[in-house]
C-alpha cells in the first residue's frame, strides 16, 4: 500500500495537471494533446508521464523536478491537501449536464448518459 507520501505527490501532480489543463483550455488550446505539453512541461517522456499519474512512485529527484517546472516551491508535492471541489470549469460542466438531463426525457438521459461513458472511455 502506497504511504502518505507517495499519495499525496500523486493527488498533488494531478492537481498540477488539472491547473495546466484548465489554463490552456481557457487560452483556446485544443484538448488534444494536453498530457504530451504538460509532459513536455515536467520534462519526462509522455510514457513516464503516464506511469506517474497512474501507479509509478514519485520519488525525491523527480518530486523537486515537477516543483521547479510548475513554479512550486521545493517540497510543495509532499504536503498532503484537502481534495479541491470542482473548478470553476467542472462547475459549469456539472451545471450543464444537470440541465440536458433535467430538461429531456427517458431516451434523452440515456443518450446523454451514452455519450458521456463513450468519452470517458475515449479518453482514458
Amino acid at each position: 500500500m502506497p504511504d502518505n507520501t507517495t499519495l499525496a505527490r500523486r493527488h498533488n501532480v494531478l492537481a498540477l495537471f488539472q491547473a495546466f489543463a484548465e489554463t490552456q483550455m481557457r487560452a483556446g488550446v485544443p484538448p488534444k494533446g494536453l498530457e504530451q505539453r504538460f509532459a513536455q512541461q515536467l520534462q519526462v517522456s509522455p510514457s513516464m508521464w503516464s506511469q506517474i499519474k497512474s501507479s509509478r512512485p514519485i520519488g525525491d529527484r523527480l518530486a523537486r523536478q515537477i516543483e521547479v517546472a510548475c513554479g512550486q516551491p521545493a517540497g510543495w508535492l509532499d504536503q498532503p491537501r484537502e481534495a479541491a471541489g470542482p473548478s470553476p470549469a467542472e462547475q459549469q460542466m456539472l451545471a450543464l449536464a444537470l440541465q440536458a438531463w433535467r430538461s429531456t426525457n427517458a431516451a434523452g438521459r440515456k443518450r446523454l448518459k451514452g455519450l458521456l461513458k463513450e468519452l470517458a472511455a475515449s479518453s482514458g
